[in-house]
């Protein structure tokens, strides 16, 4: 008989089990097994709650992307003007807990995820639409109808960085990834008329 309320805290284990383990192999050759094995649990019961391999994937980068949506909902309430908030915008997706090495492998691998499956492929839009959205909603009334093409500019680089760190043998450093995208956002907003 199951145990009362551990299905939260199984599938929580089992998300972190699952960056921790794509993390560590790099790629998605990781097996359900393995990532059962590292939440100290049954492959079966993996299977039980997710159902394979793509939908625990799916539901480490949902529970990702939760966690990404929280730091910009935070940084924004610290935030004070229109610059001020691109900038938190900016710095919330490269603080240190979305910019470890697991994490970046996991975005790397939901990139390549997102060319084969159709909810990765549209769990990958809706984080897009809303960056895009948060970027657009300050850039507008900075720089008009030059926001469209800073905010997709500002969101490649973004993306950019992180893919390129992905790619990277080296550690990782989310203070240049910041300093690079911040010194973007400044070239964009000089070019506003007045």
């Amino acid at each position: 008989m199951p145990k009362l309320g551990m299905e939260p805290i199984r599938r929580a284990a089992l998300v972190k089990a699952t960056i921790d383990e794509i993390g560590a192999v790099g790629n998605l050759d990781v097996t359900v097994s393995n990532i059962a094995k590292r939440a100290g649990m049954s492959s079966a019961l993996a299977h039980h709650y997710f159902g394979g391999k793509e939908q625990i994937f799916l539901a480490a980068m949902r529970h990702t992307l939760a966690l990404y949506a929280q730091d910009v909902r935070t940084a924004l309430k610290e935030a004070s003007g229109r610059k001020a908030r691109l900038e938190a915008i900016i710095r919330a997706g490269f603080i240190s807990s979305n910019f470890q090495p697991e994490v970046i492998a996991a975005w790397l691998n939901f990139y390549v995820l997102a060319q084969t499956s159709t909810a990765a492929h549209d769990l990958l839009r809706i984080y897009q639409r809303r960056l895009h959205s948060n970027l657009m909603y300050d850039l507008r009334p900075l720089i008009g109808t030059r926001a469209e093409g800073a905010a997709a500019r500002i969101a490649a680089l973004i993306d950019g960085l992180y893919l390129r760190q992905g790619l990277s043998r080296a550690s990782s450093d989310q203070s240049d990834a910041t300093t690079q995208t911040l010194a973007l956002l400044h070239i964009e907003l000089e070019g506003r008329t007045q």
